[in-house]
């Protein structure tokens, strides 16, 4: 097929492309734990329809030891042609708070060409990207293909490791794709050469029997979440670096962002400082972040007048490429142990580590992709960092050494992933399918296929 033509496929595919993704993104496949299975499963099943659907002959579901299905596909690969692997995930973050979000986070709605709801980006827009691009040759495909969607990224993706160990030879190839990032602005090709690591855990911090009341008791009586409080805080100085010995800022070599434009993009208030030290870029992707994702507390609407016996709290760590998630989080764990008050107990659980990655440029598929990236979005792209974790990557440059690994995807840094009002521009998402499928038809023919 020439460019010509797979643009052609692509524009004359988006209808079924969008109908595609409302399908899937209306599933609440949380794969968390407390949510239900059914759902997820559901997802899982109809990945695999949509993959059988695009014109892999090759299509099954595959059981991961912990976790939810892969969902796994293959097509040969012609004479002479490399094989490429497509990654993607169908498991989405629970929708948080249902009353910060303007549609229901699982009744996709489109307003304007945009597309919202929970997963429509992150990283549904990635499966559907796979199922079009493929679907643009019509079952003749210029590489080799197999796909892998993974059902539980979000929660505990760690867990695709040992599965990838476990089964080198299925997913061997030259080239893979990690269709779960996007670009710095709509508009705006990019491919993403550098990957935070990620580190998570819950601390539990108890100093009475029972909660006590504040009035007969406050003022002597240990409070667990004053304690908690003392404790999560003493990891960030005045201006928000982190203090942690051992969590030490780094730099990043490439590009970094005006602060105009990120605070725009993060919705910082007027009169509100950033914090951290060095550039933008530095902050974050090559330096450590540590956030306090969730407590469990009495809320405000049901507080009593009492003295918290237990109190407890989500944190997770960003880390940069170089640096090792365990050692990251063995350093958190036994600094909040040394600034823990009043001899307070403290206990840690529901642990889930994740190493980065950094990209070596130049390779012949880095070269299909950014020929491609320029193509379908008139432009060059440029070479970002990414402060989220794949677990999966890490794993797969440990296993494949010599294949290259290619991170691109329709998201957008104003896509709003893991926060109420997700969404997708169907535009970047048109343009991200033509990426993929003119990419596949260059690297196929860079090797000689026919």
């Amino acid at each position: 097929m020439t460019p010509e033509e797979i643009e052609h496929a692509v524009d004359a595919g988006m209808p079924q492309t969008v109908e595609d993704l409302k399908r899937l993104a209306a599933i609440p496949s949380v794969a968390f734990p407390g949510h239900a299975e059914a759902p997820v499963l559901e997802a899982a099943a109809l990945v695999e329809r949509l993959l059988r659907a695009a014109g892999l002959p090759h299509v099954r579901q595959i059981p991961v030891e912990g976790s939810f299905p892969a969902v796994f596909a293959e097509a040969p690969a012609p004479d002479g042609a490399p094989t490429v692997l497509l990654y993607a995930h169908y498991d989405v973050q629970p929708s948080g708070d249902l009353a910060l979000w303007r549609t229901p986070p699982f009744e996709p709605t489109i307003v304007d060409g945009v597309m919202y709801g929970r997963g429509v980006a992150d990283d549904k827009s990635g499966v559907i990207t796979h199922v079009a691009a493929l679907r643009a040759f019509g079952g003749r495909f210029p590489v080799g293909v197999k796909v892998i969607v993974e059902g539980q990224e979000e929660y505990a993706g760690e867990r695709l490791e040992a599965f990838v160990a476990a089964n080198p030879e299925l997913l061997r190839a030259d080239a893979m794709v990690i269709a779960d990032v996007g670009n710095p602005e709509v508009g705006e090709p990019a491919l993403t050469t550098s990957l935070r690591g990620m580190a998570a855990f819950t601390i539990e911090v108890r100093t009475l029997a029972e909660a006590l009341h504040s009035g007969a008791f406050g003022g002597a009586a240990p409070d667990a979440l004053a304690a908690l409080m003392r404790m999560l805080s003493a990891m960030h100085d005045d201006n928000g670096v982190v203090r942690v010995p051992g969590l030490e800022s780094g730099a990043f070599p490439g590009e970094t962002l005006p602060e105009e434009e990120f605070r725009a993009l993060a919705g910082v208030l007027d009169g509100v400082s950033l914090v951290g030290d060095g550039s933008l870029a530095d902050r974050l992707w090559a330096s450590y972040a540590i956030t306090v994702t969730g407590l469990d507390v009495p809320t405000v609407s049901g507080a009593i007048n009492a003295v918290q016996a237990v109190a407890r709290a989500r944190v997770t760590l960003r880390i940069p490429a170089s640096g090792s998630a365990q050692q990251a989080l063995d350093d958190v764990t036994a600094f909040l142990d040394k600034v823990a008050p009043w001899g307070v107990k403290v206990s840690f659980g529901d642990f889930v580590i994740g190493s980065g990655f950094q990209i070596e440029p130049g390779g012949p598929a880095m070269n299909a992709a950014e020929r491609a990236l320029e193509r379908a979005f008139g432009r060059p792209p440029r070479q970002v960092g990414q402060g989220g974790s794949i677990p999966l990557v890490a794993a797969l440059a440990r296993q494949f050494p010599t294949a290259e690994i290619l991170l691109y995807g329709a998201e957008d840094d104003g896509a709003s992933i893991h926060a109420p009002n997700e969404r997708v521009v169907l535009e970047e998402l048109r343009r991200t399918i033509t990426t993929e499928a003119l990419f596949l038809a260059d690297y196929g023919g860079w090797h000689g296929a026919s």
